[in-house]
């Protein structure tokens, strides 16, 4: 991490009475990445240079979501490490990333930070192909639109139970194959049992946890609908913690730091990085897992774009190559 970052880093401990640690996958358009189990050993390497039980850890994150069992396992790994946790949002905690936040004690939210549905989507080999895209490309399958074309059938169009909605069921299983419709109501049965277990921490109330598991899976209405402070607060009744104005500052300067060197606003287009060379190397950071005493581990894509002549028939036309040379983690210590 630059020195910027880090001595922002000890600020925000200093401010928080906690240590910190940092996770971000970044949603920069044509480089998303998302929360994977993988990760799980990176943040057992930030955890154990602690040597010992903390008092309290922080986790700011950054996310729009992804693996739900790696969420929880981040969740329950950091709990083996302090006695209070809080996360951080500065800006996004999207799906896979809301589920973290409740698992925490108490989330601090930033007046823009938001969360978002929990409702998982299937992706499996078995998913419908999107038509026109290559052989591997399949369409993600929602739990919740599964959900929706059932009570279309039934509250709509009026089908009830017998031959009509059989046929429902029938031409469904045509579009969608039979073992993904069971995954789907595998992860829809498997994210409501995990996030009841997250919330018992942060809400005591049996029935409220059961209201905000049914807001954050289904009755939210879409994946994309976002949960700003007050809904999560006032609404949903979860334990959230609002900054001072100091502590705002600090936060918005550590996520713009963030947010400039992955650039994280900046649409990756080959014909923008090479600009008017022939050929440029590049190096970007897709997800980094930071602490003030380990330093960055980061996931990093590096190759090089190339302008090549392509010959087509009497034509000669210019094309971009984008050749990846490495992409994996690797330890920064700067």
């Amino acid at each position: 991490m630059n020195s910027e970052r880090l001595t922002l880093y000890k600020e925000l401990e200093e401010k928080r009475q906690s240590r910190l640690l940092v996770f971000v996958t970044g949603d920069r358009p044509g480089l998303e990445t998302q929360i994977h189990s993988e990760v799980l050993d990176f943040f057992s390497d930030h955890l154990d240079a602690y040597n010992g039980k903390l008092p309290k850890i922080s986790l700011l994150l950054y996310t729009r979501g992804g693996n739900t069992l790696a969420a929880w396992g981040i969740v329950n790994l950091i709990r083996q490490f302090c006695h209070e946790f809080e996360v951080i949002v500065p800006s996004k905690a999207h799906s896979a990333g809301t589920l973290i936040c409740l698992g925490a004690d108490s989330i601090l939210m930033t007046k823009q930070a938001t969360l978002g549905p929990i409702d998982p989507s299937v992706n499996t080999p078995l998913n419908p192909q999107i038509v026109g895209g290559p052989p591997h490309a399949r369409y993600p399958v929602s739990v919740e639109a599964i959900k929706g074309y059932i009570e279309l059938s039934k509250k709509e169009l009026g089908i009830k139970a017998g031959k009509d909605f059989s046929n429902i069921l029938i031409d469904l299983a045509n579009k969608v194959h039979p073992l993904v419709l069971g995954e789907v109501y595998r992860a829809r049965e498997q994210i409501r049992e995990l996030a009841k277990n997250l919330l018992s921490r942060q809400v005591k109330d049996k029935r409220k946890i059961e209201n905000i598991i049914s807001f954050l899976c289904s009755d939210s209405g879409s994946h994309d609908y976002l949960i700003n402070r007050r809904e999560a607060r006032d609404k949903l009744g979860l334990k959230i913690d609002k900054p001072n104005d100091e502590l705002y500052g600090l936060l918005k300067k550590i996520y713009l730091n963030i947010r400039d060197e992955m650039e994280l606003n900046n649409k990756y287009d080959p014909n923008t990085v090479i600009g008017a060379d022939k050929e440029k190397k590049y190096s970007f950071k897709r997800v980094i897992i930071e602490s003030t005493i380990n330093g960055t581990d980061a996931f990093i894509s590096e190759g090089v774009i190339k302008k090549v002549q392509i010959n087509t028939g009497p034509m000669v036309q210019e094309a971009i190559q984008d050749q990846r040379v490495f992409e994996g983690w690797r330890h920064l210590s700067e």
